[in-house]
């Protein structure tokens, strides 16, 4: 950065600052959250497709996976999961280990 000595009013010395040429503007982003999500089939029952999202997705509650499993039944699928990749790729890994079948992840 360069500064620049200039005389004000009754001869006192002030400095100002000016950006240095060719300064870029760092811009921070956020990483993308993605859904996992879990398609409908016709060989995992409800009971299973529950007990996968209570074993496997966190805080998940026993209400909640019915919920879920019957928006897959009755919807044809449902996103049960949205954050990170990296824990999203996961979630989505140990539920298609279970045989649940799952949609490819997509970014949130």
């Amino acid at each position: 950065m360069s500064k620049r000595l200039s005389i004000g009013i009754r001869g006192m010395a002030t400095s100002t600052s000016t950006a240095p040429k060719g300064a870029t503007v760092v811009e921070r982003k956020r990483y993308p959250n993605y859904k996992v999500i879990v398609l409908n089939d016709d060989f995992n029952t409800f009971d299973h497709v529950a007990k996968c999202l209570l074993k496997y997705i966190p805080g998940m509650s026993s209400d909640r996976a019915w919920e879920l499993t019957e928006q897959v039944h009755f919807e044809g699928l449902a996103t049960v999961w949205t954050g990170p990749q990296e824990q999203a790729e996961l979630y989505h890994q140990q539920l298609r280990r279970e045989g649940l079948t799952m949609a490819p992840l997509e970014e949130a």
